[in-house]
């Protein structure tokens, strides 16, 4: 599912910097090395607060499979669900194209009512929600009521989570620095070097709020189920940028022309 960008919302302030901070000599021209803080002219910065809001949906489906038989000989019981469980593997690997390592299966072997029961789960891993839908449905056309399918449980992977967090940090740094230089131009004035830039807060929460479904899970559809498993994250970044004065700029595009 395609990442949403939400609008930034930024504060921005003009200041100069706290008494005694130490300036560079391109920070102010025309001051000698080494002159003592109080004698140097103040520098300029401004201070934006910059947010941002993005969201993906899950990359992984997570399908339970069920099934049991229960016979009066041990090997009648083994064999009825054995029997399943490679029909649905096969099917998996055929429809599906699921790996062996994206399907786990665990075995139960009993005796009750001088009968042997037998039960077996089947969990596959999808990362392809189409072919899940496809074998989900093969699977209960062909072995109908002998299998209980569970709905999907959607979630993120590590690596989507960790990337979506990365990408709304630099959105919201990118939409600071782009109002930083829009109200330096204002004042006709040139941005500088960031000084300071640090993350104030994130956000994360799943589904969207507006179309959250709050019905018993065993009732949703599949399109309120993704919906539900979309994740949302957003961050609030503090930036710092220096203000560079008008004159100093004409003066290096001199230079440069020269």
């Amino acid at each position: 599912m395609p990442l949403s960008l939400s609008p930034a919302r930024v504060f921005a302030e003009l200041v100069p910097p706290p008494v005694g901070t130490n300036a560079t000599e391109n920070d102010s021209p025309g001051v000698a090395k080494g002159t003592p803080a109080f004698l140097q002219p103040p520098g300029r910065e401004v201070h934006v607060s910059g947010t941002a809001e993005l969201s993906a949906g899950p990359d992984r489906a997570k399908v339970t499979i069920r099934l049991r038989s229960k016979k009066a000989e041990a090997s009648a019981a083994r064999s009825s669900v054995t029997r399943r469980l490679d029909y649905i593997a096969q099917t998996a690997r055929q429809r599906g194209g699921i790996s062996e390592e994206n399907v786990t299966i665990t075995k139960n072997f009993s005796r009750t009512d001088n009968a042997y029961k037998m039960e077996a789960e089947v969990c596959i891993t999808f990362s392809n929600f189409e072919k899940m839908q496809d074998v989900c449905n093969f699977l209960v056309e062909k072995l109908d009521s002998s299998v209980i399918i569970s709905p999907p449980h959607f979630y993120h992977t590590v690596e989507t989570i960790d990337n979506l967090r990365r990408q709304v940090c630099l959105a919201a740094i990118g939409s600071a620095q782009q109002k930083a230089q829009e109200v330096c131009q204002l004042f006709g004035q040139s941005l500088g070097k960031p000084l300071l830039i640090k993350e104030d807060e994130m956000k994360e929460w799943e589904g969207h709020l507006e179309n959250h479904i709050t019905c018993p899970s065993d009732s949703l559809s599949l399109q309120q189920r993704l919906q539900n498993s979309i994740i949302n994250v957003s961050s609030r970044m503090f930036a710092v940028f220096e203000i560079k004065g008008e004159k100093k700029r004409k003066h290096a595009a001199l230079l440069n022309m020269n």
